[in-house]
């Protein structure tokens, strides 16, 4: 495959000489943690390429990330600390935590600190200005660097001071691995190899009414499945029971779907029949029925059989795959099925595969498929943002940084 223009006029962590330099690096370190111990540590592994080019080329590393939401407080629970910790376990040195991320203090430390040194900071979110992209705390964070280098995927779709605002103060490049995304996703966007088929699913079309424009534009086909998909059958007229069905313009948004993917000459697959149950619980009572006929007190909470047939069958004649959002309550046993087969169905495929957004990933590691997958992409919402075709602030914010 090419090189995607995505990449090409991007200022890469490759074409620098950081011998010596304090290099401030945005990762994205927002992984679950339970007690102090963390689930799931890919997005820590995901960052290591850039963390160990920079230390071996002896930069004086300091990492900074966000961690879930605590809203500008102190959230003792979304510390970075057990972060720290496990990153020192995968590269297999040390790794100092610094219990803030901006101030003479945290200066001072930064300042003394050897080439081949690499620190964390904690939390840019314990400080309410980071979200709110304020330049004096922008101007603050950069301070403690010589070069700024985003390698935060899964935030360049936002404009914060620790992912754009930063740029503005000091040189930016990008990092391994926001290059090797845009370079996988510009595939999707650019030249995919077709026929081009693409697997929508999760709760509302209104949170993907954009995206879902863009691909029945780019892509041959568009798998609908998910409860999104008894919205798009309530604009067929079909009799959904008690199913959930977006209020609002739902409905609406799902028409404009329905017709541009026919002005468009895309084939939009939605759900023949669908697993039904009376309550959203394990050990319930299941029945298959079509998926126009719900009855009433019945709702669907997967896709059925014939439906996972169909969608087989069509992703087996597929050359790139992107998948987007589960095809039912996957997390329970009585409504897998649907999911785990198109799981099953993206692994096997011998094209270009990608899986975007976090339950799809999640059912790609439940189901044992990921190590089968082309790509899997550490953001889901940076993701969605570039197949729908909008700027993404922290590849701008690089573009635009003082050389």
């Amino acid at each position: 495959m090419t090189s995607s223009s995505f990449v090409r006029d991007l200022p890469s962590i490759s074409g620098e000489q950081v011998a010596g330099k304090r290099v401030l690096v945005r990762v994205d370190f927002n992984v679950p943690i339970v007690d102090g111990e963390i689930q799931d540590d890919n997005r820590i592994q995901a960052a290591m390429t850039t963390i160990d080019h920079l230390v071996r080329q002896d930069a004086t590393v300091i990492l900074m990330s966000h961690l879930g939401r605590p809203k500008g407080q102190r959230v003792e629970e979304l510390s970075l600390r057990p972060v720290a910790e496990r990153l020192s376990e995968l590269i297999e040195r040390p790794v100092s935590f610094i219990d803030d991320c901006v101030g003479e203090r945290v200066e001072a430390i930064v300042r003394d600190a050897e080439p081949g040194d690499i620190l964390l900071l904690e939390n840019t979110r314990f400080h309410p200005e980071d979200t709110a992209n304020d330049p004096e705390f922008a101007r603050q964070l950069a301070r403690l660097g010589d070069l700024f280098v985003n390698d935060a995927f899964g935030t360049v779709h936002r404009s914060n001071a620790s992912t754009t605002g930063v740029a503005a103060y000091i040189p930016a490049v990008a990092g391994f691995l926001v290059e090797h995304e845009l370079q996988q996703l510009g595939h999707l966007v650019e030249a995919p190899n077709r026929p081009f088929a693409c697997i929508v699913g999760g709760l509302k079309v209104s949170d993907k009414i954009g995206v879902l424009e863009n691909l029945v534009t780019l892509a041959d086909s568009v798998l609908i499945g998910g409860a999104m998909a008894n919205t798009f059958l309530a604009a067929k007229g079909a009799d959904v029971g008690s199913s959930y069905v977006e209020d609002g313009d739902g409905i609406k948004l799902a028409q404009q779907i329905i017709d541009l993917a026919e002005e468009e000459d895309c084939s939009l697959l939605l759900p023949l029949d669908v697993v039904v149950a009376q309550k959203l619980a394990e050990g319930q009572e299941t029945q298959v029925v079509p998926a126009d006929k719900i009855p009433d007190g019945w709702m669907a909470l997967d896709i059925g059989p014939r439906t996972r047939m169909l969608y087989i069958v069509h992703l087996a004649d597929a050359h790139t795959i992107f998948w987007n959002g589960p095809m039912g309550v996957f997390e329970i046993e009585e409504f897998a099925d649907g999911t785990r087969a198109i799981a099953d169905a993206v692994a096997d495929n011998p094209g270009f595969t990608v899986i975007g957004g976090g339950d799809s990933v999640a059912a790609a590691n439940q189901f044992k498929v990921a190590d089968r997958i082309s790509h899997i992409s550490t953001g889901g919402g940076a993701a969605l943002a570039l197949l729908e075709g909008e700027s993404l602030p922290g590849i701008e914010a690089i573009l635009e940084a003082p050389l």
